[in-house]
């Protein structure tokens, strides 16, 4: 089936409803929608089945901001129902949030498979170091920006989200700890932004791809029914289970660890994925 014995196929199966259990767990700890573990096995399940290195990274992306959309949506409800989450933040940034999101779709129907991976490298670095060896007096405030700063800040956000395939939960985090908010309600907030960018993010990832899968007629994931431009529909149905089944445990084991142990564990999460990726690029 797909062009890959049966056997392999199974254990292929069997490794991405794993996956897709980590990812779910992942997205209610961190209040990330879980892209981070997504787009990096979903790169090694494209290559098995010999989707061209020139459309495997943005598909990638694509599935991984389709299969947020649930797992997001589970997450913030299990946070918001603890209280935890600062609604101010998350309507000032709806809007610029959502435009950033349609300009990255855009910028991935162009875009060289590398300029995703290189984006993923920068921003999981940064979001690292701060969180394994930042102090509390690396902010740049007490409390958080005018409006017109936060504006420009959800822009970006935006727009590099929907280049790495995340919920922005990396984004939003090292933002909000920046400007002194508690990592608890950096997490909890982060998982609201994740519906704001993943539904847009994946209709523009369909509208990005869609002219691509005429290039290549001869590779069977890369067309209907398994795909739909640059989203996965394979991926999408084994990940979806268990990461929506996940996403409320998480949230859970989040407020039952400290914040210093919260950080660490996510900081060495990130920096995983960024020697991941540094690796792909260098090679």
């Amino acid at each position: 089936m797909f062009g890959i014995p049966l056997f392999d196929l199974a254990w292929l199966v069997v490794a991405l409803l794993a996956a897709g259990a980590i990812t779910g767990l992942l997205a209610g700890v961190f209040g990330v929608g879980g892209g981070a573990v997504a787009v990096p096995i979903l790169y090694e399940l494209f290559r098995i089945l010999d989707v061209p290195e020139e459309v495997r990274m943005p598909l990638c992306v694509g599935t991984s901001l389709a299969i947020i959309i649930p797992t997001s949506l589970r997450s913030f409800s299990a946070h918001k129902a603890k209280g935890a989450v600062d609604m101010t933040i998350l309507r000032v940034w709806a809007v610029p949030v959502v435009l950033g999101v349609v300009i990255g779709s855009v910028i991935a129907r162009y875009a060289p498979a590398d300029l995703f991976k290189a984006v993923f490298v920068v921003v999981a670095g940064l979001s690292a170091i701060r969180l394994l060896f930042g102090k509390d007096t690396w902010r740049f405030g007490l409390d958080m920006p005018a409006k017109p700063i936060m504006i420009a800040y959800g822009w970006l956000i935006g727009i590099l989200s929907a280049l790495m395939g995340i919920g922005g939960g990396q984004l939003s985090n090292l933002f909000m700890t920046f400007y002194n908010r508690p990592i608890h309600q950096a997490v909890a907030t982060s998982s609201g932004l994740g519906i704001l960018i993943s539904i847009p993010g994946a209709i523009g990832y369909i509208y990005a791809g869609w002219p691509h899968m005429a290039d290549y007629p001869d590779v069977t994931a890369f067309q209907l029914p398994l795909a739909l431009g640059y989203v996965s529909l394979l991926g999408l149905v084994l990940f979806i289970p268990t990461s929506t089944w996940m996403a409320p445990v998480g949230a859970r084991l989040a407020h039952r660890l400290s914040k210093r142990r919260l950080e660490v564990a996510f900081g060495i999460f990130l920096l995983l994925v960024c020697a991941r990726f540094a690796a792909s690029l260098l090679t």
